[in-house]
C-alpha cells in the first residue's frame, strides 16, 4: 500500500509493514479503553450492559477509529469533538480534559457524557481520545413522560473538567449537586477520564516507537484505503433512486398518532445519497435525536453495505456518502425537543434505509426488525437500609430481519445498540428488590418466511418491594416488516400483572408510565420478532420441523402460517402439505397483518409454572439452550 502523507513531512510515501502495525496497534488501543472503562465502572449499565462507546480522532476530529460499541455514535463522537475543537478555538493545553452532555451535539440524551482528552506530542496536537458512557441518572424527572429537554436532567455544556492536569472543583460539585447517586456517578466519572488517558498513553506510545510523520501518513493511508473499497463496493451496486416509507406507533404524548419515516437514496456511479428531508418533523414527546443521530443512521446503513467488516471504523469508510438532512426532523431535532429516547426512531431510519433499496440489492439486506432496546426503567429504596437506587432494565434482546439464505437471529440486541449486552438474571436479583420469573423466547414471534424472522423474548420481573416502573417502546403497532413476501414479525410490548389479578394490564401503544408495582406485581417485557424473507410456503421441511420441535414455530402457526399438514402421529405428511400449500398459493394466502390490532396475550402466558419437557437425547446444542430458556430459572 502505497499513500501521499501530511504536507510538510519530510517523507512522500509510507512503509505498509508500518501501515498494517499501525492499523492493529489502534483497534487494540481502542479495545483497551473499552476493558479499562468496563473494568472499573460503577454502574451496570456501563460494566455488563456495555452502554458506551469509545474512540481515538485525529487533530480535526475526524474518526482514526472507534471500538465496537453503539453503532448509532458512529457520528456522534466525531461531531463532538470537531465541537469541541471549534468552542475553544485551538485554546487546549496538555492536561486538559474536555467534558459535554450536550444532547443537541451528541445527537442523544442527557445520560450520555462525553469526555474527550486532546493529545499533544512535541507540543503539537496530533489527536484526540474520546469516551461517551451512559450515566443511568442525571437529575431531572425520574416520570416516564418528558417533553423538553429541561425536564431531563443536567446539561453539561462544553467545558474543561480538568485544566492543565487540575481537576475543576466547581464543575465537579454541580454535576454532584444535580445526581440523585453521587458516589456512583464519581465512580463512572474516573472509569471515564481513566479510558480516555489509556487512549491518549496508547497513542503517544505509537508515535514514539514508529515516529509521528509514519504514524500519521499510516493513519492517512488506511483511510484512503477504505475510501477505494467503499466506492468500489457502491460501484458494484445498480444505479438508480430508491425510496421506502414505514411508520412509528406514536411519540408518546400524542397518542396513536403515526410518525412517518420516509427515506430516498440514490446511487451513481461510485456515489450514495441518502436523503431524510422527508422523516417527521421532531415531535412533541420523548423521542426525538439530534442531527448526528440523523447521520449515523445514513452511515450505519452504509458501512453495513459497504464494509461491514472492515476494522478499523474510520472517517475514510464514509467520503462516499452523502447526506441530506435538514434541521428540524426528529433525527435533527433542535432544542428543546425533548430527547430521552433519543435511540428509537434511528433504527427504523435504518431499517427504512434497507427497505428502500431490498429491490436492488436483495442479497444484501435483511428484512425489519424489533428495532426497540425495550427499556423497562426502575427505582425504588430497598427494604434493607432505605437506600435509592435506579435500576435501567430490560435490553431483553429481539428478533432480527431474515435475509436471503438464512434465518434471523434470535434474542439479539437492537441496531442502535450493536455491542450492548442485556444485565445477568443473577446480578440483577443481587443488586436490586427484583426477581427474574422468567425469561424465555417467544414462540411465533419472527415473521414466517421462507427464511424465518429472528424470535423475540419475554422477561417476566417480580417486585420485591414497592417500585416504580416506567417503560416507552415503539414498534408495538407497526410491525417488524419481512420481505419479498416474508410476513411480519411479532410488535414489541409491555404489560403489568397485578399479584391476584386474573388478567394483565396491557398497554396498546407500548407506554407504561409511572406505574407502581407493590411486592408480587410483576412487569412483563416482550420484544418482538424479525420479519420473514420470501414466501412461508417455500420454507423446507426439515427447517419446520426443526422450528416445531424447537418450539421456534407452534403447530398451529405451522399449519396457518407454511401450510403444513401434520399426520396423526404427529409427524408433517409431505404429500399433504404440497397439495395444502398449492391450495394456499392460489387463494393469496398466508395474508401478511403489518399493522397489529390491539395485542392480547393469554392471560396465564407469563405467570403458569411451564411443564418440564421430556428431553430428548440427541439435540443439538442449540436445541438444549431453546429447552433450557422455556424452563423457570426459580423453579
Amino acid at each position: 500500500m502505497d499513500a501521499i502523507i501530511r504536507k510538510g513531512s519530510a517523507r512522500t510515501t509510507i512503509d505498509p509493514v508500518v501501515t498494517e502495525i499501525v492499523r492493529n496497534g489502534l483497534i487494540a488501543a481502542t479495545e483497551e479503553m473499552k476493558t479499562n472503562l468496563m473494568r472499573t465502572a460503577y454502574n451496570m449499565i456501563i460494566y455488563e450492559a456495555l452502554d458506551f462507546t469509545v474512540g481515538l480522532f485525529d487533530a480535526d476530529g475526524n474518526t482514526v477509529s472507534i471500538g465496537l460499541g453503539l453503532p448509532m455514535f458512529i457520528r456522534g463522537m466525531s461531531e463532538t469533538v470537531k465541537a469541541k475543537i471549534a468552542h475553544f478555538k485551538g485554546d487546549l493545553d496538555p492536561g486538559d480534559i474536555l467534558l459535554t452532555n450536550d444532547a443537541y451535539i451528541t445527537g442523544s440524551h442527557l445520560n450520555h457524557m462525553t469526555f474527550t482528552v486532546p493529545i499533544f506530542h512535541d507540543g503539537d496536537l496530533v489527536g484526540f481520545s474520546c469516551c461517551m458512557a451512559h450515566w443511568p441518572d442525571v437529575g431531572g424527572t425520574l416520570s416516564g413522560s418528558t417533553t423538553d429537554i429541561y425536564s431531563e436532567g443536567l446539561q453539561m455544556p462544553i467545558v474543561k473538567i480538568y485544566r492543565k492536569g487540575v481537576i475543576s472543583d466547581e464543575l465537579v460539585s454541580i454535576i454532584k449537586t444535580n445526581v440523585r447517586l453521587a458516589d456512583r456517578a464519581m465512580g463512572d466519572f474516573r472509569a471515564q477520564v481513566a479510558a480516555v488517558k489509556t487512549g491518549e498513553k496508547r497513542f503517544l506510545e505509537m508515535l514514539r516507537k514508529y515516529g509521528r510523520d509514519d504514524v500519521l501518513g499510516a493513519i492517512d493511508a488506511i483511510m484512503d484505503q477504505s475510501e477505494r473499497l467503499a466506492r468500489q463496493r457502491v460501484a458494484a451496486m445498480p444505479d438508480g433512486v430508491y425510496e421506502a416509507e414505514s411508520f412509528m406507533d406514536d411519540d408518546g404524548v400524542s397518542v396513536g398518532v403515526r410518525v412517518p419515516i420516509r427515506v430516498k437514496v440514490e446511487i451513481k456511479g461510485d456515489r450514495m445519497s441518502v436523503d431524510l428531508s422527508e422523516v417527521s418533523k421532531q415531535v412533541g414527546g420523548f423521542y426525538n435525536s439530534g442531527a448526528t443521530a440523523g447521520m449515523s443512521c445514513c452511515q450505519v446503513a452504509f458501512k453495513c453495505l459497504t464494509s461491514p467488516l472492515d476494522m478499523p471504523i474510520n472517517e475514510g469508510q464514509f467520503r462516499a456518502l452523502d447526506i441530506i438532512l435538514p434541521p428540524g426532523s426528529v433525527v435533527s431535532a433542535v432544542k428543546p425537543a425533548a430527547m430521552r429516547m433519543w435511540m428509537t426512531y434511528p433504527m427504523t431510519v435504518v431499517d427504512t434505509i434497507f427497505k428502500a433499496v431490498a429491490p436492488a440489492m436483495p442479497d444484501q439486506v435483511a428484512a425489519g426488525h424489533h428495532a426497540d432496546l425495550v427499556v423497562g426503567r426502575v427505582n425504588g429504596r430497598k427494604a434493607s437500609d432505605n437506600s435509592f437506587y435506579i435500576y435501567l432494565g430490560g435490553l431483553i434482546g429481539g428478533g432480527w430481519g431474515a435475509k436471503h439464505n438464512s434465518d434471523g437471529m434470535n434474542a439479539t440486541i437492537a441496531m442502535n445498540d450493536g455491542d450492548t449486552h442485556n444485565g445477568p438474571s443473577e446480578q440483577v436479583e443481587a443488586k436490586y428488590p427484583l426477581l427474574v420469573e422468567r425469561y424465555c423466547l417467544r414462540p411465533d414471534s419472527g415473521g414466517a418466511g421462507q427464511y424465518r424472522g429472528g424470535l423475540g423474548t419475554e422477561q417476566v420481573m417480580q417486585a420485591i418491594n414497592q417500585i416504580n416502573f416506567s417503560s416507552q417502546m415503539d414498534r408495538v403497532v407497526c410491525k417488524p416488516w419481512g420481505v419479498f413476501g416474508g410476513l411480519s414479525g411479532f410488535g414489541n410490548s409491555v404489560a403489568i400483572h397485578r399479584g391476584g389479578a386474573d388478567k394483565e394490564t396491557l398497554f396498546p401503544n407500548g407506554k407504561a408510565i409511572n406505574q407502581v408495582l407493590k411486592p408480587g406485581d410483576a412487569y412483563i417485557l416482550r420484544s418482538g420478532g424479525g420479519g420473514g424473507y420470501g414466501s412461508p410456503l417455500e420454507r423446507d421441511i426439515a427447517s419446520i420441523e426443526r422450528d416445531v420441535r424447537c418450539g421456534y414455530v407452534t403447530r398451529e402457526q405451522a399449519e396457518t402460517g407454511y401450510g403444513i399438514v401434520f399426520a396423526k402421529d404427529g409427524a408433517i405428511d409431505a404429500k399433504a402439505t404440497a397439495k395444502r400449500r398449492a391450495e394456499m398459493k392460489k387463494d393469496g394466502l398466508p395474508i401478511d397483518e403489518p399493522i397489529a390490532p390491539t395485542p392480547v396475550f393469554p392471560t396465564q402466558m407469563a405467570f403458569e409454572q411451564p411443564q418440564r419437557n421430556e428431553i430428548p437425547e440427541k439435540l443439538t446444542e442449540e436445541e438444549r439452550v431453546v429447552f433450557a430458556m422455556n424452563c423457570r430459572c426459580c423453579s
